[in-house]
């Protein structure tokens, strides 16, 4: 039997499994495997053939029906035929499950229409649980197999999998939520469609004046959000692409013995809460911070508040993403072939202009992916503006407090979110255009032996002026910040103590084991649970989808590659706030649970997946691919064996910054979290409302250390890509 076919027939019986064996609906006390000996009992633990049959639920025959087909399918020979009842089976099943779950939460004239149709419909349904979604996913599959026997996807099933299922989880979990949030900006008060009520929440001075421009105050929020993200892109794309090239590039005497150190603190930043980094900015720059007490006491200054507002958005935010743009311009420069820059030098071309004509140009896509990433972390961006923004209001600060504040206006909320949306657009567009059609491989079949060429002695000069002193301001900041948790009571009793650190983590030995009895154990467990889940799945997920983007062409895929960026556009607090809205109702009731955060920090550092992967693979010769191909390897083991191991650079980014995201965000789960699932970051937001600042930054310290743990285990068990290059020889001594 062909390999496709044993993959259609076991999707099929997973399919018929989910209506047999497990429980349909989600258990609201339980977990789904603790009631798999009832699941042909009671209406809450029942499976879906008898949740059809016994129980009232004829809708879910729909999607049995659907597999049905699909079994009859598997009796045609492969080929268009055979397609044609697979895409008619997984239609049916997919789309009628879907159509009857959206029609019961909506409990509107959909509802009614449903009841017209299968009759009364049972009260209290609870969301798909175990049996409803493997049936779901196991429907998608068929469908997307069916779609490659009838043609599409030049028949290759893989690729038809991967591009109908990612489709169909960021329809779900990105583009349905945030469509429903979002359509509240065109309603009225009255709930009714009007295209004035958009206009009446963002066509004010509020959001467009230019008043700052004339001699006034401050201009309009949108004007500060789109100023604050471009000068937030240029510099964390210069700042990165620097500390990239000292870290790759940069030769000399102790070069090797500082370059992990120099690693490490180019890293610090993204390991850390986000409030971390406003807070040792306020204690230098502060009112009472270090540098207006020495002004004061030196010159006589009087200490000011000149720091809040622009000057302090910006730099807190280049000290939070300027990792992000290492961490994708390391493996882009990793990747510039040597053997390009040899070739310019046996020319007499000098290494500055090696550097400038191929060097430079080679690194065109990571600039372009870095400079997108940055605008639309700046734009999203919360915690840095709510801490040391002061007055400067931008987008993100005024959707917050529109939803939380005593206004509680959704609506207004909703319509600055969109201009989110416009601006993470206009900056997608701009990507493309810069990048065009223009061709960027470097890393072919053929073998590359040559030595990285070193940075020419002056830019290497100019690059350690700018990146010493840099991450030497880094490494202060965190130390003012981090000292809090030592110390009795900061700005009172400077003595050391670990009086803090024991009220958080205190551990004892009792009479049954080892007790935990400090009061933020359970967040921490918490946290490393669900974002150990989400790390590998964002990071698989948006490797996949760079695959998709660039190896592969088909219909859709620059709305796709949107969708898959929107979840950057958008703030953290309306994405929380969507996830609630879509997901507190039928068919898909996920608000308490565990998995509604999982999927949010999933979908939420996405992106930074998908632009790292494609950075690295506009750099992988598609000949590499093709041979494999050629050599009759299918699709998935081509990926496996050839692709994957020359994307280490990006897999490491991936799952470096969702991991360290997952554990230190805040605005995109404040509204998720429960008593059940606190997280670490919650658990923080609590102590630093109480007061209880010692303990917020004893935590803190503990998340530093433990990631920075995490991070090095995960670079050391990836590893780099083997690229078939001498080492570089010790500073002077010659390369033969």
């Amino acid at each position: 039997m062909k390999p496709s076919q044993t993959a259609l027939r076991a999707w099929l019986m997973l399919g018929l499994l989910a209506y047999v064996a497990l429980p349909w609906y989600a258990q609201q006390d339980s977990a789904w495997y603790l009631v798999l000996p009832q699941v042909t009992g009671g209406a809450d633990t029942a499976n879906g053939l008898v949740q059809a049959l016994l129980h009232g639920r004829k809708w879910l025959l729909l999607g049995l029906a659907g597999l049905l087909l699909a079994m009859a399918g598997l009796s045609q020979p492969p080929g268009r035929d055979q397609g044609r009842w697979l895409l008619a089976g997984g239609l049916l099943g997919s789309v009628g499950l879907l159509a009857s779950g959206f029609a019961i939460g909506a409990q509107g004239w959909s509802l009614a229409a449903l009841n017209a149709f299968w009759g009364e419909l049972p009260q209290g349904q609870f969301g798909m649980g175990a049996g409803g979604m493997l049936a779901l996913t196991s429907l998608v599959m068929l469908t997307s197999f069916g779609a490659a026997r009838r043609g599409a996807f030049r028949g290759d099933l893989t690729v038809s999998a991967s591009v109908i299922g990612c489709a169909v989880l960021l329809a779900l979990f990105i583009a349905y939520p945030v469509t429903r949030a979002l359509a509240g900006a065109l309603l009225d008060e009255d709930h009714r469609l009007s295209a004035l009520a958009l206009w009446d929440r963002v066509g004010h001075e509020r959001v467009w004046g230019l008043g700052c421009l004339a001699g006034g105050v401050r201009c309009g929020v949108a004007w500060n959000t789109l100023w604050l993200g471009l000068a937030t892109a240029l510099g964390t794309t210069l700042m990165g692409t620097v500390l990239a090239l000292m870290a790759e590039r940069a030769s000399g005497t102790g070069q090797r013995r500082v370059q992990a150190w120099f690693k490490v603190l180019s890293l610090l930043p993204i390991i850390t809460p986000p409030f971390v980094v406003g807070l040792g900015l306020i204690l230098l720059f502060g009112r009472a911070g270090i540098v207006n007490q020495l002004l004061e006491w030196a010159l006589g200054v009087t200490p000011t508040r000149w720091f809040y507002g622009a000057l302090g958005i910006w730099l807190a935010q280049m000290l939070a993403f300027t990792p992000i743009a290492y961490l994708i311009m390391r493996g882009v420069v990793q990747a510039v072939a040597p053997s390009l820059e040899e070739v310019a030098q046996t020319l007499r071309a000098s290494r500055w202009q090696v550097f400038r004509t191929v060097t430079l140009p080679l690194l065109k896509p990571g600039l372009a992916n870095a400079f997108l990433v940055g605008f639309i972390e700046s734009m999203a961006d919360f915690g840095n503006p709510i801490v040391v923004g002061g007055q400067y209001a931008v987008l993100s600060t005024e959707i917050f407090f529109a939803i939380v504040g005593a206004q509680f206006d959704q609506g207004r909320a909703a319509a600055l979110a969109g201009l989110l949306t416009v601006f993470a657009l206009l900056a997608f567009a701009a990507q493309r255009a810069i990048l065009g059609r223009q061709r960027y491989t470097t890393v072919s079949g053929k073998g590359d032996a040559g030595l990285p060429m070193a940075l020419p002695t002056g830019l290497r000069r100019g690059m350690q002026a700018l990146a010493w002193p840099w991450l030497a301001f880094t490494l202060v900041i965190y130390l003012l910040a981090l000292l809090g948790g030592f110390v009795k009571t900061w700005g009172r009793d400077y003595s050391l103590s670990l009086q803090h650190f024991a009220t958080a983590f205190a551990v004892s030995w009792g009479e049954f084991g080892w007790a935990w009895e400090g009061t933020a154990w359970n967040s921490l467990w918490t946290t490393l649970k669900l974002a150990g889940l989400s790390a590998p799945l964002t990071a698989a997920l948006g490797l996949l989808m760079a695959w998709l983007l660039a190896r592969n062409r088909f219909k859709g895929q620059a709305l796709f590659e949107f969708v898959a960026l929107l979840a950057f556009a958008i703030p953290g607090t309306v994405l929380g706030v969507s996830y609630i809205l879509a997901f507190n109702v039928p068919p898909f009731e996920l608000t308490g649970t565990g998995v509604i955060i999982v999927l949010c920090f999933l979908f939420r550092n996405l992106p930074v997946g998908v632009r790292a992967g494609t950075a690295a693979f506009q750099q992988i010769d598609r000949s590499l691919d093709e041979a494999s191909l050629m050599l009759r390897a299918s699709t998935a083991q081509t990926l496996r064996h050839v692709v994957l191991p020359l994307l280490r650079p990006a897999l490491v980014a991936a799952l470096v910054y969702s991991f360290v995201r997952a554990m230190t965000t805040v605005s995109a789960v404040i509204f998720l979290v429960t008593a059940e699932n606190e997280l670490a970051t919650t658990y923080i937001i609590g102590r630093v409302g109480n007061g209880d600042y010692g303990v917020a930054l004893a935590y803190c310290t503990v998340l530093i250390v433990l990631m920075s743990v995490v991070v090095a285990v995960i670079q050391r068990s990836v590893g780099d890509p083997r690229w078939g290059r001498r080492a570089a020889a010790p500073s002077g001594v010659k390369a033969t």
